[in-house]
């Protein structure tokens, strides 16, 4: 069985709602709600001891793309995360999962928020089936080093891609 990502919140290849987009206080000048979108998934293979999530704008101008959310350490037996999860104020994460550093440095989800007037940017919401129950890092690790991890510990992943163009 191949693995499968879905969500409640938004179908592959659609635009993101503006509940999913960056908020106003974290000062870039867009004004959405920054509640991360629901995520199922399954058909995880055999020997998976523990999952990760991570959204990703490989458009944003950088020359690196952007890391909007890192979730590691997510039990095996979980399938979902619900509405705002990302959000370190809401108790929605699974006992021992762990947000990590995005690129503004914060252990939760960031909603997308590309410069105006840009085209459309991709957010690739990925999940992982991970070989090893915990990886070794901590809320304060880059995701280089998370992504180092996974990349040596995945077994199967899934992706979805939501789209966002900002107009002013």
């Amino acid at each position: 069985m191949t693995m499968k990502l879905t969500s409640q919140s938004f179908r592959d290849g659609d635009y993101l709602d503006e509940k999913y987009i960056l908020s106003k206080e974290f000062g870039f000048g867009c004004a959405g709600g920054n509640q991360s979108p629901q995520l199922s998934w399954s058909g995880a293979p055999e020997g998976t001891k523990s999952f990760a999530i991570t959204c990703f704008d490989p458009d944003a101008p950088t020359g690196s793309g952007f890391w909007h959310w890192l979730i590691v350490n997510i039990p095996p037996t979980t399938t979902e995360l619900a509405l705002d999860a990302g959000n370190p104020n809401a108790p929605k994460l699974p006992p021992g999962a762990l947000q990590t550093r995005n690129d503004v440095g914060k252990p939760c989800y960031i909603g997308p928020c590309p410069p105006p007037n840009d085209h459309p940017h991709r957010y690739i919401f990925t999940v992982f089936a991970v070989s090893q129950e915990t990886l070794p890092v901590q809320a304060d690790t880059s995701a280089a080093v998370v992504g180092f991890n996974l990349h040596f510990n995945t077994l199967a992943k899934a992706t979805l891609m939501g789209l966002y163009k900002r107009t002013a």
